[in-house]
């Protein structure tokens, strides 16, 4: 399984997941040239040449998810997944190429199987495990708080992709106002990078790959939220990166990223690539 992260932050996201010919995209928050860009500057788009998805997976109703989903389906023809709360929340474009999921069972399209589970955030958001009998890799961002049943629901997976949203000196010596900085603190906010540390800590063995995603440019440094993990990853032969606004960033599920001649060593085993230290837009 490859995964190519497009982007990751407020200013839109998109990760596509590719195997076995199928490739299905988890949100829709950039346009399809950005996209048609980031795979084929990632040469994702396979030998026949195709770009566009078969698919696309919604997590949640924001805009920076969902945002040109609509746009996908009714241009591109493109099928739209999303859960049951979220089809009825977001404008999908054409009903008839709408999909409604349970947060809670799993699905298939085509050679992928997703498993979800409910995340807390203030729309009805859901954890992604993606499945192609070979290897898994979870998409894990938009939530408050871990709650019960997360960490054995991505145990397991090959990668796993993590919000680390903010660091709290950060957060709160920062210009958001009061309001705002509760809403991102609430356990219907995001996840501080204290928070995913306790959960990338607690996580059995089996992960080769972290990445870090939803990095805030005002309320967090890539350099904090990485210095953060790697301690809560130590002594562990697992890579990290920090996921960049823009991408392409191109992970392998099935082995480690491979190093550029020269790379130094990291702490956590073998030599580290370099950091994608990208800031991130918005919140």
């Amino acid at each position: 399984m490859k995964i190519t992260i497009i982007a990751s932050g407020s200013g839109g996201n998109a990760t596509l997941f590719a195997s076995r010919g199928t490739r299905v995209l988890v949100d829709a928050g950039v346009g399809p040239r950005v996209l048609e860009q980031c795979l084929s500057a990632a040469a994702a788009g396979g030998a026949d040449g195709r770009l566009l998805p078969d698919a696309i997976v919604i997590t949640h109703a924001h805009a920076d998810h969902v945002g040109v989903a609509a746009r996908y389906n009714k241009k591109h023809k493109i099928p739209i997944y999303a859960s049951e709360a979220t089809a009825r929340a977001a404008e999908l474009g054409d009903p008839e190429r709408v999909r409604a999921f349970s947060s809670r069972e799993p699905f298939a399209v085509g050679a992928l199987t997703f498993l979800p589970t409910p995340l807390p955030h203030d729309a009805a958001q859901v954890a992604l495990v993606v499945d192609d009998g070979a290897r898994r890799a979870a998409l894990v961002t938009d939530l408050g708080e871990v709650p019960p049943g997360l960490l054995e629901h991505v145990a397991g997976c090959d990668v796993v992709m993590l919000e680390s949203n903010y660091d709290a000196g950060l957060l709160e010596a920062g210009p958001y106002p009061q309001h705002l900085k509760r809403r991102i603190r609430s356990a219907r906010g995001h996840l501080a990078n204290a928070q995913a540390c306790e959960l990338l800590a607690a996580l059995p063995g089996g992960t080769h790959t972290v990445a870090l995603m939803h990095l805030s440019e005002v309320n967090n440094r890539p350099e904090l939220a990485l210095d953060a993990a790697r301690d809560a990853l130590v002594g562990r032969r697992t890579r990290l990166v920090a996921a960049p606004p823009r991408g392409p960033l191109v992970l392998d599920a099935a082995a480690p990223p491979a190093p550029p001649p020269g790379a130094a060593r990291s702490s956590l085993g073998p030599p580290a690539p370099p950091r994608q230290l990208g800031l991130f837009t918005g919140i």
